[in-house]
C-alpha cells in the first residue's frame, strides 16, 4: 500500500525508531526528501515563485498535518519552505514521518 494512502498512527513515548534498512525502504517512495546524517530526521525544501504561494502551500501542509496528528517543523524564507519531519516520541524517524512526507508531496 503506498505511503500516501496510509494514516499516521499514534506513537508511544519510548518507542523504537526505524532501522537504517526501514529508512532506505521508505525513502524510495519519497526520494526528494533528505535523510539527516544521524538518520533522525527527514527534510525537504520546496521553492515557489513568491511568498504568497509559499504561504498557500504552508497552509495546505498544516491542514494535512493536523488531520494526520503529525506535525512538521516549518522553516520559511520568502519563497522557500523547508520542512523537517521526525517523531519526538521515538527520538528519531517513524513510519508516520514518511506517510506525512508522501502526503505533502501530493500537495505541490
Amino acid at each position: 500500500m503506498p505511503l500516501s494512502t496510509q494514516k499516521c498512527i499514534p506513537c508511544e513515548v519510548g518507542g523504537v525508531p526505524l532501522t537504517a534498512d526501514e529508512i532506505k525502504l521508505y525513502t524510495r517512495e519519497v526520494p526528494t526528501w533528505q535523510v539527516a546524517e544521524d538518520a533522525k530526521k527527514i527534510s525537504h525544501t520546496f521553492s515557489f515563485p513568491d511568498f504568497k504561494q509559499a504561504m498557500v502551500f504552508v497552509n495546505k501542509v498544516a491542514e494535512v498535518a493536523e488531520a494526520e496528528g503529525h506535525h512538521p517543523d516549518f522553516h520559511i524564507h520568502y519563497n522557500e519552505v523547508r520542512l523537517e519531519l521526525w517523531t519526538h516520541e521515538v527520538g528519531g524517524l517513524s513510519t508516520n514521518d514518511f506517510v506525512l512526507a508522501a502526503k505533502i508531496d501530493l500537495l505541490k
